[in-house]
Parts: structure tokens; C-alpha cells; sequence
């Protein structure tokens, strides 16, 4: 079954694509990186949907609006000027309002809000419907927690990473450190653990994978490693 699937996928693939490439899994698992540099070697840009979803947990923010009310978060989505604009780099960069994000996503008080907002139906199937009219316009390597198995289900080209929860806490320390914190790695670990629970746990699109995957541990594995792996499945694949 999962063969055939498999088969008719790749034939509507070939008939209609653009390529996509699907990257989902856990967070730490260092599904940004290896999007970026597939991204590169295959000449696609490349789309972390994480940031579209980290902007809107930032404009509740700004908004003063309770990310837990879904009511109010759907109303804030239904009218936001949000846009997907490609760099120099082949990333696509999110633009709220006429201003491309920066680093104010990635604000600690920022990610509690996102993890929220990310729960509620109407901002996941907003944005699932713009990362599907950017992606099939020029093709991407699009990386996420659901890209797989609802934003793009019939692209053959699905890959999971995924590490075990303290190799993943133990990198997210060393980052922290070389950014001048001093940070605590139980604590890091029960965050990590916590995400997981809740990305797993989640009513709408929870993080899963199916057969039709092909799974990759990073943990034992460097950036270029990871990246000939997904290259020989896309092979494989198609």
C-alpha cells in the first residue's frame, strides 16, 4: 500500500511539479540547517515555516491579544498583512506589515506565544494555505513539524529527523554558552522534552510521521552527513 502510494505520488509529482521536499520533526533536530544547505545544493529556496508562526505569536504581542483566545487569534490572522518574500540567500523571509522580521521572533516571551498560537486551527490553516501558494510556485525545500503529512501530503520527497531529546538539549547548551549565557542543561532538557509532548500532543496538525518518510537520526550525524542523506532519498524517491 504505502509502495503504491509512493508510485502515484511520484507520477503527479512528475507531471505537475515544481519539486518539493518535505523536512519535518522535532525542534533541535537541526531541520533549519539542513533545509538551507539542501536547499543550496538542489538551486530551491527554502521555507521555514516555524517563522511565519513565530510572527504571528509576535503580533499578538504587539496587539495585546491573548494568544490562548482563539476567537481574538483567528480575527488578528483573517486581517493580517503577512507576506513571504525571498532574499539573497533563496530564503523566504516573512514580512509583516511591510517590515521584514528580524531577530525579534526568536524573543524568549515571543516563542511562549508562538507554541500557543500554533494550536489553534484557524492560524494553522492560514498559513498552511500560504505556504502551499508560495511553494508550488517555484518549487522549495520547505521545513516544519506538518509540512509531510498536511501541508504537502502527496510530495514524495518526505524526510523526519530526528535525535534523541538530550543530544538535542546538549546542542541548544552549547549554543547558549557561545552566545555568552550560562545556561542550565536540565533545564533545557525538561523544556525539550515539554515541546515535544506538546508538538505531539496537539489537537490540530500534531507533529507524526508515517511510512511514507524516510527517517533520519542527527544525532550521529554532522550538517553535510545529514544533507547526503536527504539527497540520496530524493534520489531514491524519484
Amino acid at each position: 500500500m504505502v509502495a503504491a502510494r509512493r508510485r502515484a505520488a511520484r507520477r503527479r509529482v512528475a507531471e505537475s511539479a515544481p519539486l518539493i521536499v518535505a523536512i519535518d520533526g522535532p525542534s533541535g533536530v537541526g531541520k533549519s540547517a539542513a533545509a538551507r544547505e539542501l536547499a543550496r545544493r538542489l538551486g530551491l529556496p527554502v521555507l521555514e515555516t516555524g517563522a511565519m508562526y513565530r510572527a504571528v505569536g509576535w503580533k499578538t504581542l504587539e496587539a495585546g491579544v491573548d494568544p490562548r483566545d482563539a476567537e481574538a487569534v483567528a480575527r488578528l490572522v483573517e486581517d493580517l498583512d503577512l507576506a513571504l518574500e525571498l532574499d539573497g540567500k533563496g530564503r523566504y523571509r516573512v514580512v509583516l506589515e511591510g517590515r521584514r522580521c528580524g531577530e525579534e521572533l526568536y524573543r524568549p516571551d515571543v516563542a511562549q506565544r508562538t507554541s500557543q498560537v500554533a494550536r489553534i486551527e484557524a492560524v494553522r490553516r492560514d498559513l498552511v494555505r500560504r505556504q502551499r501558494e508560495v511553494a508550488r510556485r517555484s518549487g522549495a525545500v520547505v521545513e516544519g513539524r506538518d509540512i509531510g503529512t498536511v501541508v504537502f501530503p502527496d510530495t514524495p520527497f518526505k524526510f523526519f529527523l530526528e535525535a534523541e531529546p538530550r543530544v538535542r538539549a546538549e546542542r541548544r547548551w552549547q549554543q547558549e554558552r557561545e552566545a555568552g549565557g550560562s545556561p542550565d542543561l536540565a533545564e533545557i532538557l525538561a523544556a525539550v522534552r515539554e515541546r515535544d509532548a506538546r508538538d505531539a500532543g496537539r489537537e490540530h496538525s500534531p507533529l507524526r510521521r508515517d511510512d511514507s518518510y524516510i527517517v533520519v537520526d542527527t544525532g550521529r550525524l554532522g550538517l553535510d552527513e545529514v544533507v547526503d542523506e536527504l539527497l540520496r532519498g530524493i534520489r531514491a524517491a524519484g
